[in-house]
């Protein structure tokens, strides 16, 4: 899904004009880069928390030439789903998704 089947979807789903949903979304993005940015915690229930992590200045290598390059310390965006949200991705509430390879049945059960 993209940022435009989402505005449409948020503009089918509410009745509203596209333009507004667009005004939503956006608004709810620029929202939660502000938070990171301040180095604020988001945690929306059921669907999960975004939260920065900060990586150690290293080392590293350049491909193409093999030559070191210095990599300065920086914050990543990090988002961790909830509980809810991956049983909902793996087939329901609470609900495992079946082993791909179940024994049949035994004959006459």
């Amino acid at each position: 899904m993209t940022k435009a089947d989402l505005i449409d979807e948020v503009s089918r789903l509410a009745e509203l004009t596209r333009k507004d949903s667009e005004v939503i979304v956006e608004t709810i993005f620029d929202s939660i880069v502000r938070s990171l940015r301040v180095g604020d915690k988001i945690e929306i229930r059921g669907f999960g928390s975004f939260r920065t992590r900060q990586r150690k200045p290293r080392v590293g290598r350049n491909p193409k030439t093999g030559d070191r390059v210095e990599v300065p310390a920086k914050k990543i965006p990090f988002f961790k789903p909830s509980k809810e949200l991956k049983d909902l991705v793996n087939g329901g509430e609470g609900e495992q998704a079946p082993p791909a390879t179940a024994a049949p049945a035994a004959p006459g059960a």
